[in-house]
């Protein structure tokens, strides 16, 4: 059995294979034009005495692939050198000051405030 949601009632309902492959708001056909590129715009048109097509910036992704999978037994959080362990160390200070100011302010919360005493009616 085949199940579709209904848009109407909210539910469930029985249907046939097709209408169960087809859901609403898909359509079976394909678009005769491929979608504009997005990303990869290039900065210049590309004309016809210059194929190559020049973009914003340049690949950085085989220059990191470089530096995160060398085998050199440094965690991968601190492959980038100076700036990394300078979060690292920021991150842990932190961290470590957030700790230790919550077990301050449990030590305080946990002592009994000091009571004003009123004079008593029976001494």
């Amino acid at each position: 059995m085949y199940y579709t949601f209904s848009g109407f009632t909210q539910r469930l309902t029985g249907a046939t294979s097709s209408s169960a492959y087809s859901p609403q708001g898909l359509r079976t056909n394909i678009p005769s034009e491929s979608p504009t590129i997005i990303f990869a715009t290039p900065t210049k048109v590309v004309s016809q005495s210059s194929p190559v097509v020049e973009y914003m910036g340049a690949n950085k992704v085989p220059d990191l692939q470089r530096i995160f999978q060398a085998s050199d037994e440094i965690p991968v959080h601190l492959k980038r050198g100076v700036p990394d362990r300078l979060l690292y160390r920021t991150t842990m200070a932190l961290t470590v000051g957030g700790a230790l100011y919550c077990l301050v302010a449990l030590y305080i919360a946990a002592q009994p405030k000091n009571k004003l005493t009123a004079p008593s009616l029976f001494s």
